[in-house]
């Protein structure tokens, strides 16, 4: 482990309006790391997410990728990133995995893994077609390259959008709620991909409401509880003996489900 963390989130807040959503958060991920997030809907998980891959602008704190602090202009609801090329090269190395699965419903499933190398990287569209067929094949749909998602089940979807985020070779991945939309058997599907990343060493940061998959696949969970961490640390711990009353409640609800 190096000491310098892939993703690193200080004293995080986000507003929309006069609504405080994230009131001051500190996640951080080394190489390697799979930090799992956690809490009722409401509670900011998404959001954290969606702010640490600069799809969403936060009022106050810093958001460091391998040490590079984002540069920001402006203040409070007014505050942006100040450079596009750093926004475009942190974001191509975080790459995203939503709910919804976000495919090309024009392009077969081959071209929607190797579209974003082809043209956000500019990478050899020969090259570009070997690695996304390899993904495709890591992830178990290798026999789907020519069939559109319309043909696909949701479970197989969800599996084509992590092959597509795999193939910009990031150097994290961040899951958004990956297995909400779909049926308990099709959600296996995926937590299985899942789980493979994860004991290949990959950094992810995991928004979740999958209470096992959480407990199963990470190295540190975070709770969170409106817009802030209730508490954190090594699943067994958080699982095994919460400490708070809120995380009490929490997993008591989730877990009867």
């Amino acid at each position: 482990m190096t000491d310098t963390p892939v993703l690193e989130i200080r004293n995080l807040h986000k507003q929309y309006g006069n609504l405080e959503v994230i009131k001051g958060v500190d996640i951080t991920a080394h190489r390697g790391d799979v930090v799992s997030l956690i809490g009722s809907s409401g509670s900011g998980k998404s959001t954290i997410l969606r702010c640490a891959n600069l799809l969403e602008d936060s009022q106050q704190g810093d958001i460091l990728f391998k040490g590079e602090a984002v540069h920001w202009k402006g203040k409070g609801l007014g505050r942006h990133p100040a450079d596009p090329k750093q926004v475009l090269r942190i974001r191509t190395n975080l790459s995203m995995v939503f709910q919804q699965f976000n495919l090309w419903a024009h392009m077969t499933i081959l071209q929607n893994v190797m579209e974003a190398p082809v043209t956000v990287l500019g990478r050899d569209r020969a090259e570009a077609e070997q690695a996304a067929r390899g993904y495709l094949d890591k992830v178990g749909i290798g026999d789907k390259c020519d069939a559109y998602p319309a043909q696909l089940s949701g479970g197989q979807q969800q599996r084509a959008a992590i092959a597509r985020a795999l193939c910009m070779e990031p150097e994290a991945l961040l899951f958004d709620e990956p297995t909400s939309a779909l049926d308990p058997e099709l959600e296996q599907e995926v937590v299985r991909v899942i789980k493979d990343l994860a004991s290949e060493g990959r950094t992810m940061l995991i928004v979740t409401h999958d209470m096992k998959m959480a407990r199963d696949v990470s190295d540190h969970v975070v709770f969170l509880h409106q817009g802030l961490i209730e508490e954190e640390g090594a699943p067994d711990n958080l699982f095994g003996a919460p400490k708070s009353e809120r995380l009490r409640g929490f997993l008591s609800s989730t877990m009867a489900d």
